[in-house]
């Protein structure tokens, strides 16, 4: 148990990486770098990523019933929320390449020995916190519009959402407050998970790094979380499909977002 820390790293204390500014050409060069690990070894990303586009279709299945239909924007979304956590064993991947290292699927499940677990997971479940307020959220936030009653078809509640003001009414508060949602991820996590799986720095360090990240790059960072909502939304037609090759690549490229923003460890 002497080695099970969270809020510190290995040392005891937390230690604050430096962070740099970048342009906004660099996001593109993070892009172009991610596809280039995808292409590399696509056959060892099947493995990591077949279950995005299958979560997708299973959300959608589930809230087929009219009962859930509201919850289905909210739910397909607030995937987008878990994604700097999903997309962990991607960052392994190319932190593997950048060092000339076997690239073959299965190091990225040697994360589970990693020494900053603990805070991986740390991050991890307040991102999954982030994800259920947001759900709760949203369900207040139709109940108080449309009431208790759930629509009685598809049909129906695609008449409620686009033909009435209280659809308006929703899909633009609603889409306000997922906005501020998706900025305290991008805030906290953008670069976390990277610098976790790079160095065990501890959760705190790793989240107070991400939000001095978006400080120190308020327009580049705001432009990244809308090429990532962009892509996302994408890769999610038709039938969740695009997401096969719009999340590896998007996971590669945070990597690369991650080296441009931190400043290299002193060996």
């Amino acid at each position: 148990m002497t080695n099970f820390h969270v809020y510190a790293g290995a040392e005891g204390a937390p230690a604050y990486p430096d962070v740099r500014s970048i342009e906004i050409g660099d996001l593109y060069d993070c892009l172009r770098a991610g596809y280039e690990d995808f292409m590399a070894k696509p056959s060892h990303i099947i493995f990591l990523i077949v279950m995005y586009p299958l979560i997708g279709v299973v959300l959608a299945a589930w809230t087929s019933g009219a009962n859930a239909l509201p919850m289905l924007f909210p739910l397909a979304s607030g995937f987008a929320l878990l994604g700097p956590f999903a997309a962990i064993g991607l960052y392994e991947i190319s932190r593997r390449r950048e060092a000339g290292m076997d690239t073959s699927w299965r190091h990225a499940l040697e994360l589970r020995h990693s020494p900053a677990l603990p805070s991986i997971a740390a991050v991890g479940a307040m991102l999954f916190a982030v994800f259920i307020a947001w759900l709760l959220t949203a369900q207040a936030l139709y109940s108080a519009i449309f009431g208790p009653e759930p629509p009685a078809s598809f049909g129906n509640f695609l008449s409620q959402l686009f033909s009435t003001s209280e659809g308006w009414t929703l899909i633009l508060a609603g889409n306000a407050i997922g906005f501020v949602f998706a900025v305290v991820v991008l805030s906290t996590t953008v670069v976390a998970f990277p610098l976790l799986v790079d160095r065990d720095v501890g959760a705190w360090a790793a989240i107070y790094t991400s939000a001095r990240a978006v400080m120190a790059n308020p327009l580049q960072m705001l432009a990244w979380g809308f090429i990532v909502a962009l892509l996302l939304a994408l890769g999610s037609l038709p039938l969740f499909a695009g997401l096969i090759v719009v999340i590896p690549i998007l996971g590669h490229a945070t990597w690369h977002l991650y080296r441009k923003v931190v400043v290299e460890e002193r060996g």
